[in-house]
């Protein structure tokens, strides 16, 4: 089986064209390949698929086998491989996920891809459909404690769900020792990707992410979308900022007039290579 691996801003995976390529048990295949010590080593495995109602489909597995609705850093990744490697020569690409169709458009120099802008869709705010377990209207703010320690969270969802902590310090954070308290707290019936961020001013902001699925990881593209939201219902950030993450920066855009969230930032390759595949 070849494959290739990508990033996109630090948030790597391990890209396969499922349209040649026949994988037949996709949550083992992620798992295996994407251990560090004793596969490939990535955050999971993105399959890029034909699809009925758009351009292509992708279907992203995280490092634990479990598959994602979504995923903003590989979508923009996707959106390279398909017209770098010749599978279409268009610049504008709709992009089928487990989370609706996504526009992307490509940015071209020297005849590759260099920047993806991609149209994100529409924040899910509703805390039934995050889907969040309370009782108030809104998911803004909400108390929420972890050993005995007050948090206040705000939680949207861009396909996937995310709970954002405006805060101090983050690099200061034991992530690997409260990440998964958050994302098993029993409030979050589908788990939850967490987002820990500090302002440093309305147009710009620092964060770190703990993935549901795969830990914490360089970047997370949908994540930085839900910070944006959530610091805008905050009345925190503008309605366009700059997420630095620990793998980079994207350019993260709430449009109030068709509510819809823009990210924009790069991808690249890494490697390609060749391995056995004899599951299933």
């Amino acid at each position: 089986m070849r494959f290739t691996k990508m990033h996109g801003i630090g948030n790597d995976y391990i890209y396969v064209n499922a349209v040649r390529e026949q994988i037949s048990n996709p949550n083992i295949l992620a798992k295996q390949l994407s251990d560090r010590h004793f596969g490939v080593g990535s955050d999971g495995l993105i399959l890029i698929l034909p699809s009925d109602v758009a351009d292509f489909r992708m279907r992203m597995f995280n490092y634990d086998g479990s598959e994602a609705e979504m995923c903003g850093n590989a979508s923009r990744c996707v959106g390279k491989y398909v017209y770098d490697k010749g599978l279409t020569s268009k610049r504008v690409i709709r992009l089928e996920t487990n989370a609706g169709i996504k526009k992307l458009n490509l940015t071209i120099e020297k005849g590759k891809v260099s920047v993806v802008r991609v149209d994100m869709g529409e924040p899910i705010l509703e805390p039934s459909l995050i889907p969040v377990i309370t009782e108030a209207r809104n998911a803004v703010f909400l108390p929420l404690n972890i050993d005995d320690i007050k948090y206040e969270v705000t939680c949207v969802s861009m396909g996937n769900p995310h709970a954002v902590i405006f805060t101090r310090d983050i690099d200061m954070l034991e992530l690997s020792e409260i990440g998964p308290k958050f994302e098993y707290h029993p409030i979050f019936p589908n788990r939850i990707n967490t987002e820990f961020v500090e302002v440093i001013d309305p147009g710009h902001v620092r964060m770190r992410v703990w993935e549901r699925g795969a830990g914490e990881t360089l970047a997370c593209g949908t994540g930085a979308c839900a910070v944006l939201v959530a610091g805008v219902l905050c009345g925190l950030l503008n309605s366009k900022a700059r997420v630095d993450l620990r793998g980079g920066s994207l350019e993260i855009e709430w449009n109030r007039f068709d509510n819809r969230v823009y990210m924009t930032g790069g991808a690249t390759f890494v490697y390609e290579g060749e391995i056995g595949y004899g599951i299933g």
